[in-house]
This record gives structure tokens, C-alpha cells and sequence, in this order.
């Protein structure tokens, strides 16, 4: 498989539209430590384009052909950009060199150590892990995260200009444009169907990214995945798994509630204890902590580094407490990630024991998405005592999408499975209803991809304070 030539940026011009995303902004960054002179748009306001403008970074709010600055040569554009967005018609006008965002972040590996970490689940937490253990053993890395962790310094960071590490999403096959030295897959499931189509498709879609690893680099993937052996299929570099089986490569093992170990091929290598609950989580650990060792970090320190890190924005969040209930926010919104992510919290909290519950409000995160895969939704709130459904988050979706599901067809799912669920649309209804109905014990958790997390927050707040 030929490689591409790197992309260097040193003296060009760079203009980002969406400059605001979190992706997007430490991109713009990162190409500005390579060189680059950046500039970029957004359609609104926010902490990160004034965070941008203070260091420096020329940022419009205007979104038009006049927004494109008249020296730039590249443009840089997020996946949210549609084709007749007035500054991408511009740049093809001018005939300006265009890019994705994955497209110009996977260029920028090439001719450097590269480290993309990809799976369903688990990305960005097992990304900012990594990160974190390289700052602590100082290994000075520059990173893309595609979530806040306030321990790293945000969502990106710029250190050493040959260590680049991001996570590789699937979404679209925009991991496809990576060239990584080393490769992480931590898991593979049906999701993004209304891309895909199957899961066979899926699959050959992690099989094309981990090709696209180097030959001296190495890929790190999960030994329990049922389709690792065709995830792997072709691989030119060496390939070890990573996972509980005592057979594989790397194996992790629970010793107590609050204890994990990593043996390297039945050798213990590394003990630790980690802050967040459930074993998925030690299983993020585990994988970035044999990465960072491949990194050159010593395993004394990765220890220490791993007994450290608090957690990201929006992983088991605990966001604090209103009259005796525990709040706690979760970007979770795959059937899988919901399971496991309550069952943790669940054994963890064990609200039970002080005459609470485990309430979750889930927003589904796209239509399509709840409609492929409704049925293993259905089935993965058994560990919730009661589940609220406001509207589906209507996101990239078609109308015919739209129109197919509904909020109310999950609870209807959720209720002849036995488990207590309500539809309330509106966010604001449901920190009213949350408000009258909790009790000292609960342990609230707010789950999904869209803007539900508003509801965790206003229950913490001023009584009438309005959601939206």
C-alpha cells in the first residue's frame, strides 16, 4: 500500500471553517505550531473562539465568501461544512487547496510518530489517558482529543512536533485518512449503520485502518473482539492483543474492587488503581498504558500516571450533589456504552444500600441510529430503575429518518422489557419532574451525545434558572 507525501505546512495560509469545534480549534493550533499562519470562522461565539482570538488567531463569525481571507492558500473544513457552505464554493473558485479535517490531521502524521487510537467505544477517554501518562512521564507529546479533560489542558495540546497523537473516528471513514506508527483498536460494534449498512461493511472498514498502519510501528487491539482476526487480516506490522483472557498478549486482571494488573505474556508489569469505576475503564487504562510503554515511558511511572487521571467532561462525570442526589453525566449514547456504563455506576454508587435509585435521563443521539439498532437500546437500561426519554437529537438525519422513530417508541421498548420509563420532551419538564420526584439516595445520570447534559446541570442549579 504506497504512502502519501506528508503535508507541511511551514508559510502557508490556513483558513478553518468551524473554527469553534473542539477538534477544529486544536487543529488550528497545531498547524499553527507547524508553521503555519491560521485564521478561521465560526457561526457563533463561544470560549473557544475567544480562547482562540486572545492567542492571537484572526476569527470571523461572518460565514461568507468575504470571511476567506485573500492570501490563503489552504482551507481547512469540519465534517458539519455542507457542499454549498459560501466559503467552501470560495475556495473552489480560487482553487484553493482543500481539506477535511481527518484528511489534514492524518497528512500530519506522516513523517512523524503517529498514534491513532480507534474503536466503537472508548476514544477519547483511552486518548486523553495516553496523553496524560505522556505529560506525567515527560514525553512531551502534541495531541487532538475529541473531549475536555481539564487534567491535560483541554482537548489538545502542543508539545513535541514528531509525537502526534489523536483518536481515529470511523464516522464517515475519516480514519481512513490516518498514517499511524502505532494503532489502537479497542472494539468494534455495529453503529453509524446509516453510513455503513452492515456489519460486515464495518469491519472492513477497521481493517483498512489498521493496513494503514507502518510497517515498523504496531497495532494494539482488543483480544476479546469477536472480529479481531479480520480486523487484523493484512496486517504488515506486528500485531498483540490486549485484554482479560489470560491468553492474550497483554492481559489485564481485577484483583479487588479498587486494584487492575497488566501482565505482559503472564508477567506483571504494572499495578494500579484506578479513579473511575467499572472494568471497560481499566480497560482504556490498560491500552494506554502499554501504548505510552511502547512510547518509551517506564512503568514505574505509568503507574503513578494512571493512579492519577480524574477523567474527561462527560465519562462518569460526577458533577456533584442537589438535596442527597448524586449527579453524574455520561456522553454515552451506543447501546453498549449505556450497559456498561450503568452496571458500573450501579456497582459502584450501589444506591440501593442507602434507599435510592438509579434514575437515567437518555437522550437518543440521531434517528438512524435509534432506529437500526432500537432493539439492543431496548435491552440496555436493565440496570436503571426508571428511564426518561426526551426528543431525539436530530443530527445529520434525513426527514424520512425522522419520521420513522420516535422518543416514544424506545419507552414503549423499555416498558415491555419491564423497566420504568417515561417520554418528557422538553428539558425543562424533566428537571421539574426530577426535582419533585428525587429523593436523598438517587443517583441521577444524564446520558448522550446531544445537548441533554443541560438537564444534569440545571438540577444542580437555581430552582428557576430555564434549561434552554
Amino acid at each position: 500500500m504506497s504512502r502519501p507525501e506528508p503535508i507541511i505546512l511551514r508559510d502557508h495560509r490556513v483558513h478553518f471553517v468551524g473554527i469553534g469545534g473542539c477538534g477544529m480549534s486544536g487543529l488550528a493550533r497545531i498547524s499553527r505550531a507547524y508553521g503555519a499562519v491560521v485564521s478561521g470562522s465560526d457561526m457563533t461565539r463561544s470560549p473557544v473562539t475567544d480562547a482562540l482570538i486572545a492567542d492571537g488567531v484572526h476569527v470571523t463569525l461572518e460565514q461568507s465568501a468575504l470571511a476567506l481571507p485573500g492570501d490563503c492558500n489552504t482551507v481547512v473544513i469540519s465534517a458539519a461544512i455542507k457542499e454549498d457552505h459560501p466559503e467552501l464554493v470560495e475556495a473552489r473558485r480560487r482553487r484553493l487547496t482543500i481539506y477535511k479535517y481527518a484528511q489534514l490531521l492524518g497528512g500530519l502524521m506522516l513523517g512523524r510518530t503517529g498514534v491513532a487510537v480507534a474503536g466503537t467505544h472508548g476514544k477519547s477517554t483511552t486518548t486523553a489517558m495516553l496523553a496524560h501518562l505522556l505529560i506525567t512521564t515527560q514525553l512531551d507529546p502534541t495531541f487532538i482529543v475529541g473531549a475536555t479533560c481539564d487534567q491535560i489542558g483541554g482537548g489538545s495540546r502542543i508539545g513535541r512536533e514528531d509525537l502526534l497523537i489523536a483518536e481515529a473516528c470511523e464516522y464517515d471513514r475519516s480514519f481512513h485518512n490516518f498514517h499511524p506508527t502505532h494503532a489502537v483498536v479497542l472494539n468494534v460494534e455495529e453503529d453509524h449503520l446509516d453510513i455503513y449498512g452492515s456489519l460486515d461493511n464495518i469491519i472492513d472498514a477497521f481493517n483498512h485502518f489498521a493496513r494503514l498502519t507502518r510497517p515498523d510501528g504496531s497495532l494494539l487491539i482488543g483480544h476479546e473482539s469477536a472480529y479481531r482476526t479480520a480486523v487484523a487480516a493484512g496486517v504488515a506490522c506486528p500485531v498483540e492483543t490486549i485484554g482479560y483472557a489470560p491468553d492474550a498478549d497483554w492481559s489485564i486482571r481485577h484483583l479487588d474492587p479498587a486494584t487492575y494488573t497488566i501482565a505482559q505474556r503472564k508477567e506483571v508489569v504494572c499495578t494500579f488503581h484506578p479513579r473511575l469505576p467499572g472494568e471497560h475503564m481499566a480497560y482504556n487504562a490498560a491500552v494506554a498504558a502499554v501504548t505510552a510503554h511502547r512510547l518509551g515511558a517506564d512503568w514505574s511511572a505509568i503507574e503513578r500516571g494512571l493512579d492519577s487521571f480524574a477523567g474527561l467532561d462527560r465519562r462518569m462525570h460526577h458533577l456533584g450533589q442537589r438535596d442527597g442526589v448524586t449527579v453524574i453525566d455520561d456522553y454515552g449514547h451506543h447501546p453498549t456504552e449505556i450497559d456498561t456504563t450503568l452496571r458500573a455506576l450501579r456497582r459502584h454508587h450501589r444506591p440501593e444500600a442507602h434507599d435510592g435509585r438509579l434514575i437515567c435521563v437518555f437522550q437518543p443521539h440521531q434517528h438512524s441510529r435509534t432506529r437500526f439498532l432500537l432493539d439492543q437500546f431496548a435491552t440496555s437500561f436493565s440496570a436503571a430503575d426508571l428511564v426518561i426519554v426526551p426528543h431525539i437529537y436530530f443530527v445529520r438525519d434525513s426527514e424520512e429518518d425522522k419520521r420513522a422513530v420516535s422518543a416514544a417508541d424506545l419507552v414503549e421498548r423499555l416498558s415491555a422489557r419491564g423497566v420504568p420509563a417515561l417520554h418528557i420532551d422538553d428539558f425543562d419538564a424533566i428537571v421539574d419532574y426530577l426535582r419533585q420526584n428525587t429523593r436523598p439516595g438517587d443517583l441521577l445520570t444524564v446520558m448522550g451525545a446531544g445537548p441533554v447534559w443541560q438537564v444534569a446541570h440545571h438540577f444542580l442549579q437555581d430552582p428557576d434558572e430555564p434549561v434552554g
